[in-house]
């Protein structure tokens, strides 16, 4: 009998990036039995640029590539009694991949003396847009965002979005398909710089993808300033908030009479939090 160890399994993977997987193949039978390998490849969409796939062996040595002449989707190989043959995967997305373009590999490994013991194991990469961070000079993020957003409109790159964060100085964070395209993309752009090394996480920028309410940290018996409206420069405590409408209603401190206010939560600045 013949059984693979370990599970398929499905990746993301950005344009002109690579993802593997480790398993092995393991006979229970302590002789030395010859298997037949054979590899299937279901490209969705089929018109979609050609991946790479690549299995090698512990050694390295390469038992099949579909960009190699000298390999073939069916091939054999050895089993070393019940040994377990350590396999390697490998998914190279093409440099022209679209977003969620998907390659589907089969791999299934049969007896040579017995083709009725087989077994089969299934792995998917699906390719996926990159975000980088491009470096700019402090104080012209939104004018490097204005000149790549410039261009991706006219059609000179596969950009998807441009984010310029107000809170994050000195940066501007790009995605789109392939990284090689993002860097051409940028060149000439003037207070760009170079972009920082590696991707971004989804889970470094969310924060900016969401601003906090305008009332965030802001609690009721905090001593204010109001920065914005008729009352700017007045001092004055937090008496309600209402986070629904982010509004906030503050008692002035130098009122001839109490009567309540209610602003904007960014039309205050907390001075004296409420112990």
């Amino acid at each position: 009998m013949l059984a693979f160890i370990g599970k398929g399994s499905e990746a993301k993977v950005p344009a002109s990036s690579m993802t593997s997987w480790s398993f092995q193949l393991k006979g229970k039978e302590a002789s030395k039995k010859k298997v037949r390998m054979k590899v299937s490849l279901d490209l969705q969409p089929a018109d979609a640029a050609e991946w790479s796939i690549r299995l090698f062996d512990a050694a390295g040595g390469s038992l099949f590539d579909n960009h190699s002449s000298q390999s073939t989707p069916e091939f054999e190989f050895y089993l070393e009694g019940s040994k377990a043959k350590e396999l390697k995967l490998e998914a190279h997305a093409p440099i022209g991949a679209a977003y969620q373009d998907k390659i589907l590999i089969g791999l299934e490994a049969c007896l040579v003396e017995a083709p009725s013991e087989c077994d089969r194991l299934a792995f998917s990469a699906e390719a996926r847009q990159s975000i980088l961070a491009l470096k700019t000079s402090i104080g012209h993020e939104k004018d490097v965002a204005d000149g790549i957003a410039s261009r991706a409109k006219a059609g000179k790159s596969d950009i998807a979005a441009i984010l310029a964060p107000t809170n994050l100085r000195g940066y501007v964070l790009i995605e789109g398909m392939n990284t090689d395209k993002l860097r051409e993309a940028v060149k000439g752009v003037r207070k760009a710089h170079s972009f920082v090394e590696g991707e971004m996480n989804f889970s470094e920028i969310d924060h900016y993808l969401a601003p906090k309410p305008l009332v965030s940290g802001i609690m009721e018996g905090d001593v204010v300033e109001l920065v914005a409206g008729p009352f700017k420069g007045e001092k004055a405590r937090v008496q309600q908030i209402d986070e629904a409408k982010e509004e906030i209603t503050v008692e002035l401190f130098e009122a001839m009479v109490p009567i309540p206010v209610t602003v904007r939560g960014d039309h205050v600045r907390v001075l004296e939090k409420e112990r």
